[in-house]
Formats: structure tokens, sequence, C-alpha cells
């Protein structure tokens, strides 16, 4: 069918107007396209978040780079998840070829080759700037999911980081944690009666889980110096600097890096200011593979990721989501996705049809097309697009033939790569680990004040206080009350001197983490 005056019609009137806007393609009907008008997304509009979503090979991850690189033209700074290695190519100007210049001219669109500036982050050091957490900033619930915890565990991992916060115990690494654990279950065993108690069976499960997490690596990703958010957003002469998450080689732990860009959004929630409606946002966060992050997730974290995604928006955040189906996100969240950007869907299986009839009805209705047949026609580069409006309402769903990126559509070759990473100051700033004064150490000193006490005379416990003479006996006639040892550690100055740290691990509302420092 070709493509007729009414359904042009209801393009323009979908997409007229001057409002700044990244632009996507254009809107076409069976194999025919039209050059104008273009679908576009405006920029004030991003905050309301977005779905890239289609099958295996249909253009998800151009589509991400388009979109990417049109935020950072506009200004944006923008952080991208790499789970392939694709994306290396948004550092280099694309290369012309054939195809690109027949897109090009299917759309209307002036396509010039173009590079951005880029930084490259890595969870395992090797591929980027080194990304590090703090134990307490990733908080309870996320560290939970990572090490694959069910409920009971996961309500005692929650007891020990509030029993450190409320001694003012800092955890920086798993040796702060693990210190922890051990304490509860030894010598600080009386000193949990308050909280309720834990099992040693239960604490030997957390031990076992973060022993096999460490044999993957987790001593380089938990620690400090934590990185910091503000280097997300930043912008270099009017473009937005695109920040790419390497995950190629951390891509048999989906857990860890799915959890770890929930920590990062989350962080950002909890640290930005409250901003409202701005002409456009701050910065734009693509969660690629986004199903894993929901995958085996308590509803509790389910609830609060919600919480989340709904509560960025004022702050000045855009979140879009990559997977294959709409149906791989809990529908709470998708129901607050304002774009969508559907590629093809196949139904080889009765699974693939009943996520295909789930697809469709996600759409608005359409009189020009049929949302369930279109969706199965597309080709590659082309996507069912619905977006929303200047004014906030949705547009209807348009057949779209995307533009291709101004940026290399592969890999950097290594040379190239690793000359990248060489000359990046980023990469410099976090190479080097601390290892700060925190609550292993600060155990460690208990335990040894604690034996140096006992080899200079019995004492006498009572609940929360330690009772001895100068002789190391009761004085006749009155008990002289001394704080514990732990206590008095508590309060050193070494402890005074890093407790404006202790913000950082207060067990917040948003995923059991914190506000960050300021």
């Amino acid at each position: 069918m070709s493509l007729d005056s009414a359904l042009l019609d209801a393009a323009r009137a979908a997409f007229a107007g001057d409002a700044p806007a990244l632009t996507l393609g254009a809107v076409q009907h069976g194999t025919e396209a039209h050059p104008e008008p273009l679908v576009r997304i405006p920029l004030a509009m991003l905050n309301r978040h977005g779905l890239i979503a289609g099958a295996t090979g249909t253009g998800k991850t151009k589509t991400l780079q388009l979109v990417a690189e049109q935020c950072a033209s506009a200004g944006i700074p923008v952080l991208v998840a790499d789970v392939k290695g694709d994306l290396q190519g948004l550092a280099a100007a694309g290369e012309p070829s054939d195809r690109v210049r027949a897109r090009a001219q299917e759309t209307g669109h002036a396509w010039a080759p173009a590079a951005f500036p880029v930084e490259f982050l890595s969870l395992s050091g090797q591929q980027g700037a080194q990304l590090r957490a703090t134990v307490s900033s990733f908080g309870p619930m996320l560290l939970a999911k990572v090490l694959g915890l069910n409920d009971t565990q996961t309500s005692v991992l929650t007891l020990v980081f509030k029993y450190a916060d409320d001694k003012g115990l800092l955890l920086l690494d798993f040796t702060d944690l693990r210190a922890v654990l051990e304490w509860l279950t030894g010598d600080g065993a009386a000193e949990l009666k308050q909280y309720g108690g834990m099992s040693k069976q239960t604490v030997g499960v957390l031990l076992r889980e973060m022993v096999e997490l460490e044999a993957q690596g987790a001593m380089a990703f938990f620690g400090e110096p934590e990185f910091e958010l503000e280097d997300l957003m930043v912008t270099t002469n009017g473009v937005g600097r695109i920040s790419v998450l390497e995950l190629a080689d951390v891509q048999d732990k989906p857990r860890l890096w799915s959890t770890f860009l929930m920590w990062m959004l989350a962080q950002l929630q909890a640290s930005l200011p409250e901003e409202g409606d701005l002409d456009k946002p701050k910065l734009v966060f693509f969660f690629d593979e986004a199903h894993l992050l929901f995958d085996d997730a308590s509803k509790a974290l389910q609830e609060q990721i919600e919480q989340v995604v709904r509560l960025i928006r004022s702050k000045g955040v855009g979140v879009f989501f990559i997977t294959q189906s709409p149906k791989d996100l809990p529908s709470e969240i998708l129901g607050q996705l304002g774009h969508k950007v559907q590629h093809a869907l196949r139904a080889f299986t009765p699974d693939d049809e009943k996520a295909m009839k789930a697809a469709a009805r996600t759409f608005p209705k359409t009189a020009f097309y049929d949302v369930q047949e279109t969706l199965t026609s597309l080709g590659i580069g082309e996507a069912l697009v619905t977006v929303l409006t200047p004014r906030g309402t949705p547009t209807p769903p348009f057949a779209t033939r995307l533009i291709p990126p101004a940026s290399r559509m592969a890999a950097l070759p290594p040379t190239e790569f690793a000359a990248q990473l060489a000359s990046s100051a980023q990469v410099r700033k976090y190479a080097e680990a601390l290892d700060r004064d925190s609550a292993r150490e600060m155990l460690e000193r208990s335990r040894a004040q604690t034996q140096t006490t006992s080899l200079d005379g019995p004492t006498e416990e009572l609940p929360g206080e330690a009772v001895r003479g100068s002789s190391g006996a009761r004085p006749a006639g009155r008990r002289t009350a001394e704080k514990s040892t732990i206590q008095k550690v508590l309060e050193s100055p070494t402890t005074r001197a890093v407790a404006t740290q202790l913000t950082r691990t207060l067990l917040g509302a948003l995923l059991g983490s914190p506000r960050r420092r300021r």
C-alpha cells in the first residue's frame, strides 16, 4: 500500500513544530518511505524515558547508537552499556558506504560522518576507567541480588548493614563486610541481641557467595576511590560526553553488571537536586539487556526500581531500556516509558506469538497500520515508533525507516582502542585503589585490645559494659563501669575523622542505598 495523504498529514500533525528534537527517521508504509516529515523526539520529553526493543539482529544497537550520538550533539551527556563492544565506534567518525548513502537518500537525511567525545568505563579495569562502588553505598538489596540471596538471607544481610551503620563501621570493600560477619558470629555475637540475631548457617552462605564473587574479580570493583557520578555529566564545546561502560569482558556475569548499572541510576536519583521540567535532560541513561535486572528480582527490589525510575524524571535524567520484547519489563516500568521504538519481532513459537500480541497492545491505536502485522514485516533498521509530543501527548505509531548513525558502526581496532585508553585522564584518575581505615581495621584493633586486656587480669562483663578495678579485680563496695572496647574504638579520633563519610552508609529508602556525599 502506498503512502497516502492522510498518513502524511497525521505524521505532520504529530511531528510539526520548531521545538528542539532528535531525529529518528522517515515515515514509511510497506516498502515505501517519505522523507518529510521526519519522526522526532522532543528534547524536553527525553526525561519521560523510553524503550528500544526488537528481536536479535533487527537494529536495536544501532538505534541506541543513533539516539546516543544525537543526544551528545544536543549537549546532553550520555551513559551507555556496551555488552558486545559494538558501541566503541562512537569515538570514531562513520565510514561512507553504498548502504549508508542509500539509507540517507531514502530518509532525506543529510548524512555526514562524525566522532564524539567518549570515555570508556570498566568493571574489571581492563577496558576503561575502573568503576568502583563501596559496599555500603551499594546497599544490601542490590548486593543481595548480585549474590543470589533468598529473602531470608537478604534480611540477614540488611541486618548486618544496619548494625554497621549504627556502630559507625565503614563497609568499603568485601574484606570489611567479611570482618563484620565474622565479628557478629564470634566476639560480637552478644551485640546482636537487640537486632534479632542471625544463624551461623546463613552467615556461612553469605561468606561462600562472597568468596565466589571475589573469585570473579569483585575485589576490583568493590572499594575506593568510588566513581564520582559528576564525571558522567560533562560537556565539551557544547557536545555531551558519552560514557561507554564496556562489558564484553564480564558478559558471563550479567547479574553483576546489570545491578551495577542500577546502582549508578539509584545514586543519581539520590544525589541530584530536583529540577522539574527542563528544556533538555542533564543526562540520558541507556540500560541495555534490561531484562537481566528484573530476572529473579525480589518484589521489594522491583518496587524500588520502579520508584527510582519514576522519581528520577524530575532530577533531569532520562532512561531508555533496551531489550528484545516489552514483555521483558514489568508492566509498572513499561507504563512509565513515554517513547517506544519497536523493531521487528518474529513469531516462530507460541511464546513468540504471545509476546508479539503483548507488544502490539502497548501501542496507541492507529487507522494506518495493522500493528501486529507491521511488527512482523519490518526490515533491519526499521521500527514502529510512538513518542510524546512537546505537549506530553503520545503520537500515533508510525513505521519508521531509521537514519544511519554518524559514528562508526563497528568496534574500534585494538590499537585504536588502546590509544583511547592511554590518553584518558579518567583512566588515570581511577587506576589506583585506596585502602582507608574502615571496619576491618577497626575490628582488628578491637580484638587486639580485648586480648591485651584479658592478659592484664580478669574482667566481669555486663550487658553493654566492662567492669574492672585498677588491679584487674572489681573494687570493694562499688562497681566501676567502663565502655566496651569496641565503643572506645568507635569514639576514637580516627573514627571521628571519617565521620563525615557515614552519610553515604545510612540505609536510605532507595535500594537500601544511602545518599552520596556531596
